[in-house]
């Protein structure tokens, strides 16, 4: 038989998985490699600085820059891009997140490791910018939804694998666990600048402005705000909370990976809850659940195991909040709406997570480490207050999409969730009117071109 005969003769399904594998193996590789050492950075810098002896307030405030930095790279970083370009920008972004890990390792200043957690921020959503670029171009919404399981397996499992030896790396020696990072970083390039056959066109970003989310979806923008507060302190002060209660460097890790791997395995329980459901009313117990469960980890003595099953779930709820919170704002969303919306809610998310660690570390140093779990019951209790007063104010709509999972993206990535179910779903609303003058949103023409 005929090398091409054969080759016609594949199935369509085998045909596309195997262009969409590898179309998707570079940037989904380039992100595994540098989320397995950048990942447990957050955890390693609020432990050394725990043990240093600083001040809760001052370890609150290093732990915000990384979050400032993701959320001014999400707002500039896409036109550098289109300047230079995306192997180069993904070079670029690469080499100053293994310097500013390597820095850390050579030196400990405060303010120091203030200024490159900034810098890791901001570079480290320039390489998910070129990365979800990258993975849009993939495949178009029919297959977004198989692109966006495995970013997310990719993304948490990298997170998972990277909190759970982050005890066996640091038995290497001191600075070990910087060294192997930068290395990490530094490796994640060679298959963004080997494999890629495709070129991305990147346009810059338009998502709603704050004043027109209020608007349009007030619960979907509170939701988001609260979930970007509560998965930073998740990231920036849970390590310091186990550090103060008496475990050391490998027992954090595996508590972290625990709560990860419970975001991980728990949202599309969630999701397909929410889909039978009335999603804010998913909200509310979400919200409830992750208030009781703070509540109980804050007021008893929890053995390690119990702790260990009890942030297991806490993770599972805090990082659904947001999937849902961006799901029934799409509920209501029109076609043309979609992608500036869901990018607008990301850019409140990062907000709320550049603004968590400076209001919430100083409840740590008034009440004690539990301060932590009293922050929070009070963000998801205030949430489940306003989602209550919403449900009152508006009737519940129907689900017209089933949910999709999501970490948060880049601006850009957030494209990944308007998949093809979605946008045949938002066919049948009307256009979605802006709240400011009401003229109709519009979406941005598809991006990028296979070369």
């Amino acid at each position: 038989m005929r090398r091409g005969q054969c080759f016609a003769d594949r199935s369509p399904e085998v045909l596309m998985s195997s262009r969409l594998l590898a179309m998707a193996l570079a940037p989904l590789l380039g992100l595994f490699i540098v989320a397995l050492g950048n990942g447990f950075m957050s955890s390693l810098t609020t432990l050394r600085l725990g043990a240093a002896g600083a001040s809760t307030t001052m370890i609150g405030v290093v732990s915000s820059a990384y979050f400032i930095g993701l959320t001014l790279g999400a707002i500039f970083n896409d036109r550098l891009i289109l300047r230079i370009g995306h192997i180069r920008a993904y070079s670029s972004f690469a080499s100053l997140i293994a310097a500013t890990l390597l820095l850390q390792g050579l030196f400990f200043d405060t303010w120091g490791w203030f200024t490159l957690r900034l810098i890791n921020g901001w570079a480290t959503v320039g390489v998910f910018l070129v990365i979800e670029s990258w993975l849009l171009l993939a495949g178009d919404a029919k297959i977004r939804g198989r692109l966006l399981a495995l970013y997310m397996i990719v993304l948490y499992g990298a997170g998972v694998l990277g909190q759970a030896t982050l005890g066996e790396i640091t038995s290497l020696g001191e600075n070990a666990p910087f060294m192997v990072a930068g290395m990490l970083a530094s490796l994640s390039v060679l298959p963004i600048v080997i494999l890629p056959r495709v070129s991305p066109l990147l346009e810059q970003v338009e998502p709603l402005k704050p004043r027109q989310l209020l608007g349009v979806t007030p619960s979907g923008l509170v939701g988001c705000f609260g979930s970007g507060i509560a998965i930073a302190a998740v990231y920036s002060l849970l390590p310091l909370y186990l550090q103060r209660i008496g475990h050391d460097v490998g027992e954090v890790g595996n508590m972290m990976a625990w709560t990860i791997l419970g975001a991980m395995l728990l949202q599309y329980p969630v999701g397909r809850w929410s889909d039978r459901k009335d999603r804010l009313e998913v909200l509310i117990m979400l919200g409830a659940a992750c208030g009781v469960l703070s509540l109980i980890i804050g007021l008893l003595p929890l053995s390690s195991t119990l702790l260990a099953l009890m942030l297991f779930l806490l993770g599972g709820g805090i990082f659904a909040l947001y999937p849902v919170a961006v799901s029934h704002a799409a509920d209501r969303a029109s076609a043309q709406a979609l992608v500036p919306m869901i990018q607008g809610l990301l850019l409140i998310n990062s907000l709320g997570s550049a603004l968590s660690p400076l209001m919430i570390s100083p409840l740590m140093s008034s009440f004690s480490e539990a301060g932590l779990f009293w922050a929070f019951a009070v963000v998801n209790l205030g949430m489940v207050m306003f989602f209550v007063w919403r449900r009152g104010k508006r009737p519940a709509p129907v689900n017209p999409a089933p949910f999709t999972a999501s970490a948060t993206f880049s601006p850009t990535g957030a494209e990944l969730r308007v998949t093809d179910d979605l946008m045949h779903a938002a066919q049948e609303h009307p256009p979605m009117a802006d709240a400011v003058n009401g003229e109709a949103l519009s979406q941005p023409a598809p991006r990028g071109e296979i070369v």
